[in-house]
């Protein structure tokens, strides 16, 4: 994909939380480093909604809000200029 998502799927959970689909400059690169953040959260996700243990459930909920804070800092760098 050329810094878009394609229309003709739902997107990911881990796509939505790092809003994927958002990216108005069409920066490749920020399209690189949403998507990689987007199969980390995926995983959480999935390990989260496996797992029976409530400490698991947390710590997954704790890791995806810190990969999402992580996303948005690495986009920030990504497009900044001086």
């Amino acid at each position: 994909m050329d810094g878009n998502t394609k229309r003709d799927r739902e997107l990911t959970f881990g796509e939505k939380a790092v809003g994927l689909a958002f990216n108005p400059g069409q920066n490749e690169e920020v399209f690189i480093l949403k998507t990689a953040y987007a199969k980390v959260i995926d995983r959480l996700d999935d390990m989260r909604k496996k797992s029976e243990s409530p400490e698991v459930k947390r710590l997954c909920s704790v890791a995806i809000t810190e990969a999402q804070s992580a996303q948005m800092w690495a986009v920030k760098a990504v497009t900044w200029s001086d």
